[in-house]
């Protein structure tokens, strides 16, 4: 993966988890309704949204892919310091650059998303965000958290 490639999906991978919060709907929910030739145009259009706000292609990828607004709320009863978007974003994609075989990582970008592992990151009364990364994408490869 290049430099530019990298940078590509931590700036998609931030912006699922924005859209993620600002509509309270499931990491995988968020990837399931954009798909993965939605998923491919974020990362192709990303140097140039690089220089938007996340709020304006926010509001724009949640319109173009009519996401509806979901329960999922992670952040209001949260009794700790969350972490930003960026650092999930960063979490996730390395995590994929990580785990993908090459020509495979937006179809692991997916996975990873959709995967148990997301939901438990985005539990943010754990303390599961702020293990080790590796613990964390070996506890994806697994299926389980490991002890």
């Amino acid at each position: 993966m290049t430099n530019q490639e990298r940078n590509d999906y931590f700036y998609v991978c931030a912006l699922i988890e924005y859209i993620s919060r600002a509509t309270r709907n499931h990491r995988g929910d968020v990837v399931r309704t954009i798909g993965k030739k939605g998923i491919e145009k974020l990362l192709y259009d990303a140097q140039v949204n690089h220089c938007l706000s996340f709020e304006q292609v926010s509001d724009e990828v949640i319109e173009y892919y009519k996401i509806k607004e979901g329960t999922f709320d992670t952040i209001s009863d949260c009794h700790y310091d969350v972490p930003s978007y960026l650092d999930i974003g960063k979490l996730y994609s390395i995590m994929i650059e990580d785990c993908a075989k090459p020509g495979e990582e937006v179809q692991e970008l997916i996975n990873i998303f959709q995967s148990f592992i997301s939901d438990a990151i985005s539990n943010f009364n754990s303390d599961l965000y702020y293990q080790n990364p590796d613990y964390l994408e070996w506890s994806y490869r697994e299926g389980e958290l490991l002890d």
